[in-house]
């Protein structure tokens, strides 16, 4: 194991000194927050791949394809699709606004302060979605170290958080693009093929599986419409995707690289199904499904080659694990605390002070993180919680803004509290994992944002206007901030 060892540890002092290199660039809090904005299209491709393919998408997508075939593909599937939505119809007009969380785009558009409401929500999904990732790192540390829960998520998610703290986006982004190099090699070019010719090739993975694990339908047409509900929409929305959207250099840059990194997708859910569909064959009464990936992993690959895999593996769960602490931390500090101390009108602060602030804010949701993902133990869970809240509480309302004219700020925030309640409510009745909870707080939601946006007076003309010009990319930024310091 000694090689793989090295693999393994090579790669942590690589992310570590990765964000060291990052911290010279946050100068401002553009930088800090969104990479100065100068991502072009193959760096933007790469990490918003990297992000949005996490150890859910890996871990998890091998284990959906161990239980259920090919059809097991359709998680990480509609996360594609989803992107490819986003990137298509929406990425343009998002990546203009120029703003850094996604409450800030609502309190544009309907010129209203629902923005601590619809702040606690993104907060509550994004703060779940770095547990979930958090959570996971106890699985690859447990197949390489036989380590301890506890210390294996410690020390993954020590190491995100202290990269992350040093230079924010910029370290993130750069420590993203090796990871989404790493997993590319690690799990498409290396695991997937030796997984298949390991179980025989298609034809032995035919002759000894049932027809169901070859049928594109087989998880079931429910499973399938619940993931497009939660999943699909979820990446229209959610503020780790904006985030990286704020990032694009342009707006053709946010379109087309988001439209490489959603097809990247679909390829990627694919290759987890298979090598889930292989594992059955080599081992075929696992204890969970979700030991797959671990099992294959540490039982068929040669040394070294399984050294990289695994940090592929971490490669998933640290990419997205440190675009959501990011999130977090930027809705915590920018939607909600600078709100409730009335920092609305503090952008005179000056720009070393902003970067010291999120850093701070980062450090602080790091931790808590890290303290949360010890205390749970449901990945699953954890992460339905969190796409729950967000598309029962805020698909509405941010789409609605996009595409309804009509839509008010009383409706909106009508809409968030609705739908969210509806979803806690309907959690707490059926079940965290029951399909009812966002079946029924969508509509819940959706009526909640009409009847009232009807029934309260239109949104001012002038802030339309505004909103107009600002999807058009003709408006400066709301809070102007001190120019960075030359480079």
């Amino acid at each position: 194991m000694a090689v793989d060892y090295t693999v393994i540890v090579l790669y942590l002092a690589g992310m570590l000194a990765m964000g060291w290199w990052g911290m010279r660039r946050a100068r401002s809090k553009s930088d800090f927050l969104v990479a100065g904005r100068r991502l072009g299209p193959a760096m933007y491709s790469g990490t918003m791949a990297a992000i949005v393919l996490g150890g859910a998408s890996t871990i998890g997508g091998v284990g959906l394809g161990y239980q259920y075939g090919l059809s097991g593909a359709w998680m990480v599937f509609t996360i594609g699709l989803g992107l490819l939505a986003l990137s298509v119809f929406f990425s343009a007009r998002i990546a203009r606004l120029k703003v850094y969380t996604v409450s800030e785009m609502l309190d544009l558009r309907y010129g209203g302060r629902a923005g601590v409401i619809s702040g606690l929500v993104m907060w509550a999904y994004t703060l779940m979605l770095a547990v979930t990732s958090t959570i996971a790192y106890a699985t690859i540390f447990d197949v390489l170290f036989d380590m301890n829960r506890t210390l294996a998520i410690v020390l993954g998610g020590s190491i995100v958080v202290a990269y992350s703290t040093l230079g924010g986006m910029w370290s993130i982004t750069l420590t993203d693009m090796v990871q989404f190099v790493v997993k590319t090699i690690g799990v498409l070019l290396l695991l997937l093929p030796i997984a298949v010719i390991r179980a025989g090739g298609f034809g032995e993975m035919r002759a000894k599986l049932p027809t169901t694990y070859f049928d594109p339908l087989g998880i079931g047409g429910e499973t399938i419409f619940t993931y497009v509900l939660i999943y699909t929409f979820g990446m229209l929305i959610g503020q780790d995707i904006w985030q990286r959207v704020f990032t694009a250099r342009n707006d053709r840059t946010a379109k087309w690289g988001g439209t490489v990194a959603g097809t990247y997708c679909l390829a990627y859910a694919l290759a987890g199904a298979v090598i889930g569909t292989a594992a059955k064959v080599l081992y075929p009464d696992l204890a969970s499904p979700d030991d797959a990936f671990a099992t294959i992993v540490k039982h068929e690959l040669p040394l070294g080659v399984r050294g990289l895999v695994l940090a592929a593996a971490l490669a998933a769960v640290m990419s997205t694990s440190s675009g959501a602490l990011i999130a977090c931390a930027t809705v915590a500090n920018n939607d909600i605390w600078s709100r409730l101390r009335g920092g609305l009108g503090r952008a005179a602060e000056d720009a070393h002070d902003e970067v010291k602030g999120n850093r701070a804010f980062i450090l602080v949701m790091g931790v808590a993180v890290v303290g949360t993902a010890v205390a749970l133990n449901n990945v699953v869970e954890a992460l339905t919680v969190a796409y729950n809240l967000l598309v029962g509480g805020l698909l509405v309302p941010i789409l609605g803004g996009l595409l309804w004219k009509r839509g008010t700020a009383q409706g909106a925030l009508a809409s968030v509290v609705v739908g969210g309640v509806a979803v806690i409510g309907l959690m707490a009745s059926y079940g965290i994992l029951a399909n009812e909870p966002v079946y029924y707080g969508l509509p819940a939601s959706l009526a909640a944002y009409v009847v009232v946006s009807l029934a309260t007076p239109a949104t001012d003309a002038a802030v339309l206007d505004a909103w107009r010009e600002r999807l058009a990319g003709r408006a400066p930024e709301p809070s102007p901030e001190p120019e960075p310091v030359a480079q």
